[in-house]
């Protein structure tokens, strides 16, 4: 892996890891077009700029990781239970499930659900939540469980929880923000555990190359995080929804 791929996947990772289009979606696609092996040291680089990722979460939020907190993270992790659970009993499975195809069928399916979630099943006269420590834990356990569906590779799991967010009465704005603070717990998990198994590969890799990876991931999703809320103050979520159709079919097309 050269600086540029570093740059170019650290971009990536951190635009589309809290967007609903499927950061691991996009670094698979990216990593075929760059002809990047799947081996040690990139598994190393993704570690790192998960951690990148991990931690602009913790910038842009600074005032919810407070012990005064704890009702909030309480449903967040109650949120995370059904994905920690799911993901760990049935790993393998999931990892045989990572090709382009199924990358590419379940852009285009998770783009129409949002389409048909905008188009049928929001009224801008209803009543929503838009403070996230207003989420029973009802809504919480139910964007949980909705949040499972994000261990198919495509999905997306800042899509998954939107969706189920915003099915459960959250404003988009709510949905989003829940949705950021899930990602620390899922994260954070999926870090720790790549991290215990491949933390020898560190010595393998070019410290250069995951330094640069690890400072564009953090600032790019640090931005983007900032930039989504104020997308969302205007606009809805229909252009993600186009958007992951056409890069569904592009590489249905391509590949």
């Amino acid at each position: 892996m050269t600086i540029f791929d570093s740059i170019i996947l650290g971009i990536i990772e951190g635009f589309t890891e809290f967007l609903p289009i499927s950061s691991t979606g996009h670094l698979i696609v990216a990593s075929e077009f760059l002809g990047i092996n799947q081996n040690a040291v990139t598994k190393a680089y993704e570690v790192i700029i998960q951690f990148a990722a991990i931690l602009a979460v913790i910038l842009n939020y600074r005032d919810k990781f407070t012990i005064k907190k704890i009702d909030l993270w309480t449903k967040v992790i109650l949120a995370f239970i059904p994905i920690g659970t799911v993901g760990f009993i049935f790993s393998n499975q999931i990892k045989a499930l990572f090709s382009i195809q199924v990358v590419a069928v379940m852009f285009i399916i998770g783009g129409i659900i949002f389409l048909i979630v905008e188009m049928f099943f929001l009224d801008e006269e209803k009543e929503t939540i838009d403070n996230i420590e207003d989420i029973s834990l009802k809504q919480a356990m139910i964007i949980g469980f909705a949040q499972t569906f994000a261990l198919i590779p495509g999905t997306s799991r800042a899509g998954t929880t939107i969706v189920g967010a915003l099915l459960v009465g959250l404003s988009r704005k709510a949905s989003a923000e829940f949705s950021f603070l899930l990602a620390f717990p899922v994260m954070s998990a999926v870090t720790a555990y790549d991290l215990f198994k491949h933390y020898k590969d560190f010595s393998d890799a070019n410290l250069i190359t995951l330094g640069v990876g690890f400072v564009v991931a953090f600032f790019v999703a640090y931005l983007t995080i900032k930039l989504f809320l104020a997308f969302l103050e205007k606009f809805t979520f229909i252009a993600f929804g186009i958007y992951r159709i056409i890069f569904g079919v592009l590489l249905l097309i391509i590949f």
